[in-house]
């Protein structure tokens, strides 16, 4: 496989040509969005973030030793980048107002009621999220939306396979009692 692939074989890779980063952030970067969006909770935020990790990734892929699949190595980047966002002194004091219309998409030819019920069930499903620990909530967003395999969620947050589902389960658990109390 190629080290666009979603696997790669070889320890060192040579970087790839120019035309291969246009494939790669084309394969990749909606992904790389939503997970921002997910973490930053701002539509402008998230696509700042999704230009910088790819501009890490390239900078830094002479240091990607090919032992995870470069999805999840993105992801990696992405949390870490986000992470970091999130600790920054203008983040935590500058008021910001999210893009509120990149979290609804409501299919148009469906009955302002079902709009409705969606746009309630989108608001408290994130209401939920937002309320549990980073954890859990990185947890379920890799496994629920990017349908990440537990493997590759080890992998991206430094745990055994083990201590993922272990987490997961208490995520799942945790996720399912708050959501009952925004009813």
């Amino acid at each position: 496989m190629t080290a666009l692939g979603d696997t790669v074989a070889t320890a060192h890779i040579a970087p790839p040509k120019s035309g291969d980063w246009t494939t790669m952030y084309e394969a990749h970067g909606r992904n790389v969005y939503y997970l921002a969006l997910r973490l930053l909770g701002d539509s402008t935020q998230a696509e700042d973030a999704t230009h910088d990790v790819f501009l890490k990734a390239f900078h830094g892929y002479e240091q990607f030793r090919g032992a995870a699949n470069v999805r999840t190595w993105l992801y990696r980047i992405t949390i870490n980048h986000c992470r970091n966002l999130l600790q920054t002194w203008h983040h935590r004091h500058v008021t910001t107002y999210a893009d509120e219309a990149v979290l609804e998409n409501p299919v148009q030819q469906e009955s302002p009621l079902r709009v409705l019920e969606i746009k309630e069930l989108g608001q408290r499903i994130h209401t939920t999220l937002a309320g549990l620990p980073d954890e859990y909530r990185l947890l379920l967003l890799l496994v629920a939306d990017e349908e990440l395999s537990y493997e590759d969620v080890a992998h991206v947050m430094d745990l055994t396979t083990d201590a993922v589902r272990g987490k997961l389960y208490r995520a799942r658990k945790a996720f399912a009692t708050e959501f009952t109390k925004t009813a």
